[in-house]
């Protein structure tokens, strides 16, 4: 007896055609915005039709939603992850700050969604808050946690972490948000892999050298 299999695009195949329709969210939402993107070009993109995309997300503010979670859930699970490592808080913050360095690098579309949504939260967007409260505090209050550890052990200077943290993170993500105004002032690709592999490198010294309690003498190389 022949069977026959379920094609991408329909109810037999949901953890397959959910994954697609994510995965084009995640891109019309980042370039078009919620305001501007299209379920029908999600839909075309995914390889569906708009009647299945509704069937798996109700509607367009749901979708966006889980366009959300998706790209969130995956940086928060990554840099928890550096959190939990059984290593010096010195390592720790050195390993999260590539790894946050890394994941912004990797998915373009992170920042598009992240200044969108912060845009649109003043204008009344019901999903800041609880992106906050599940993906950013557990991040903020763990970084919060290896700070004080590395003060109280004498490896960092007596900073704040609630001043501290924000201003770590932005080192890392003005970058990114800032491409498109660098390469018009410079002339050059802000995001090519010799230009990231370099501002890599110089955030990290950067963070290092406002947080360690070095030594006298001691180089960069030496530190790392």
């Amino acid at each position: 007896m022949l069977t026959t299999k379920p094609r991408l695009g329909s109810r037999g195949k949901p953890r397959e055609t959910q994954a697609a329709i994510l995965s084009a969210a995640v891109q019309e939402f980042a370039e078009q915005g919620m305001a501007g993107a299209r379920t029908d070009s999600i839909a075309r993109a995914a390889h569906v039709n708009k009647a299945l995309l509704y069937y798996y997300f109700k509607d367009k503010e749901n979708l966006y939603r889980a366009a959300l979670d998706h790209v969130f859930s995956q940086l928060s699970g990554q840099l928890l992850e550096v959190l939990g490592r059984d290593s010096s808080p010195g390592e720790k913050i050195r390993a999260y700050v590539g790894a946050h360095f890394d994941f912004v690098a990797s998915h373009l579309h992170y920042r598009n969604l992240v200044q969108g949504e912060i845009v649109r939260s003043g204008h009344g967007s019901p999903h800041l808050q609880r992106v906050a409260k599940r993906y950013f505090y557990p991040l903020f209050t763990g970084l919060g946690e290896v700070i004080r550890a590395g003060i109280s052990a004498g490896e960092f200077r007596a900073v704040e972490p609630l001043h501290f943290v924000p201003s770590m993170v932005a080192v890392v993500v003005f970058y990114f948000t800032s491409a498109p105004v660098m390469r018009a002032v410079t002339g050059c690709d802000p995001l090519s892999p010799e230009r990231l592999a370099e501002h890599r490198a110089a955030v990290l010294d950067f963070i290092s050298t406002a947080l360690f309690r070095h030594r006298t003498g001691q180089s960069e190389g030496e530190r790392a």
